[in-house]
C-alpha cells in the first residue's frame, strides 16, 4: 500500500511514519518548506518527501497523487487558542481540508484516515468512558472544527465514494513530542520537572484525561487503513483517566524527583472529565493500547534527558 502522512515529520506524524514502514508499506512525507524533519531523520531513504503549503491545492494534489491511503494530521490550532480567532480555524484547517478531498476523489486515492480529536469533539460528558455515540457539543472552536471536517469526510464518501476513517484521539504523549509547546502535559511537564522548574496547572489539579502513548496512536492508524468493517469512527485512548495531580505523581515517580506545581484560575473550555470508550476499535480494529503508563513515562523521560544524563535545557 501507498500512504501519504500529511504532517510526517511531527510528533504523531513521525511515529505514524515508523508504524507504517514497519507493516510493509511506501510511505511519502508532506511538509512545509523548510519544516524540521528531524523526527523522521531515522528513517533515512525508506521514505520519500515533499514539500508543499496545506494550503495549496496544487501542492496537496502532488502530495497525494498516487497514493492508495491518505493520513490527515496536519492542524493548525490549539485548543486553548482556538476560540480568540474561530474564523482562522477555518479559512487554515476546514477549507484546506475540503481542497484536500476534492484531490483525494480525483486522483483515485482509496481511503483518507482522519486524525480528529477525542478530548474536544464530545464536550462535556454525559457518560464515561464516552462513547463514539454521545452527543457531540465542542467547548472550543478546535473541536467544532474537527467535528466539521468530520462530517465532510462523510459527505464526501455519501457524493463521491471517497472511503475514509476517523479516529477521535485521547492525549497523545511520548518521545519527539516539543517540551516547550502550548499543547502537551506530559512532556512540559515532565522537561520541567526535569529542569527543575515549577509547573503550572488550570484549576485544583482534579481535570480528568485520558494519556495514550504515541506508539498506540500509530499502531492504531496502521489498522484503520485496511479495515473492512461497518464503522468509520473510532475512540482511540486507554479508557482510564487521570487527574492532573494523578498524572504528576506519575511524572514524579517517572523522573525520581519531586516538582513544584503552581495553581491557576480554572479554564471555561476545559471538561472536567474526558475518558473515551474504545470498546468499538477493541472490537473491530483488533486494537488496544500496548504500552502501560509506567513504561510510556520511563520511555518519554529517556527522550528528554541529553545525552550524559544531565537535565535538559528550561524554557
Amino acid at each position: 500500500m501507498k500512504c501519504v502522512v500529511l504532517g510526517g515529520g511531527g510528533f504523531i506524524g513521525s511515529h505514524v511514519c515508523d508504524a507504517m514502514l514497519a507493516a510493509g508499506h511506501a510511505v511519502r512525507v508532506f511538509e512545509r518548506p523548510g519544516g524540521s524533519l528531524r523526527n523522521i531523520d531515522h528513517l533515512g531513504g525508506r521514505i520519500e518527501c515533499v514539500e508543499g503549503d496545506f494550503l495549496d491545492p496544487d501542492d496537496i494534489g502532488r502530495a497525494v497523487a498516487g497514493q492508495d491511503v491518505v493520513v490527515h494530521g496536519i492542524c493548525t490550532t490549539l485548543p486553548k487558542a482556538s476560540n480568540d480567532d474561530p474564523a482562522f480555524d477555518v479559512r487554515s484547517n476546514v477549507i484546506p481540508t475540503l481542497q484536500l478531498l476534492d484531490a483525494a476523489r480525483s486522483r483515485g486515492v482509496r481511503r483518507v484516515l482522519f486524525l480528529s480529536s477525542g478530548g474536544t469533539v464530545y464536550g462535556p460528558p454525559r457518560t464515561t468512558p464516552i462513547p463514539e455515540d454521545h452527543p457531540n457539543d465542542p467547548t472550543c472552536s478546535y473541536g467544532i472544527q474537527k467535528l466539521a471536517i468530520e462530517k465532510y469526510c462523510a459527505l464526501y464518501h455519501h457524493l463521491h465514494g471517497l472511503d475514509y476513517r476517523v479516529l477521535r484521539v485521547s492525549n497523545p504523549y511520548g518521545e519527539r513530542q516539543l517540551p516547550h509547546a502550548s499543547q502537551g502535559a506530559v512532556a512540559v511537564f515532565m522537561n520541567r520537572g526535569l529542569s527543575g522548574d515549577p509547573i503550572e496547572i488550570w484549576g485544583d489539579g482534579s481535570v480528568t484525561r485520558d494519556y495514550l502513548h504515541v506508539s498506540d496512536v500509530a499502531s492504531a492508524v496502521v489498522r484503520a487503513a485496511t479495515h473492512e468493517g461497518p464503522s468509520r469512527i473510532f475512540n482511540v485512548g486507554t479508557g482510564k483517566g487521570l487527574s492532573l495531580l494523578q498524572l504528576i505523581a506519575a511524572i514524579e515517580t517517572a523522573i525520581g524527583r519531586p516538582m513544584t506545581v503552581r495553581f491557576s484560575a480554572a479554564r471555561s473550555f476545559d471538561v472536567p472529565v474526558n475518558v473515551l470508550d474504545v470498546t468499538r476499535a477493541r472490537t473491530e480494529l483488533g486494537w488496544e493500547p500496548a504500552v502501560g503508563l509506567a513504561e510510556g513515562l520511563a520511555r518519554t523521560a529517556a527522550s528528554l534527558r541529553p545525552p550524559g544524563g544531565g537535565a535538559p535545557r528550561s524554557g
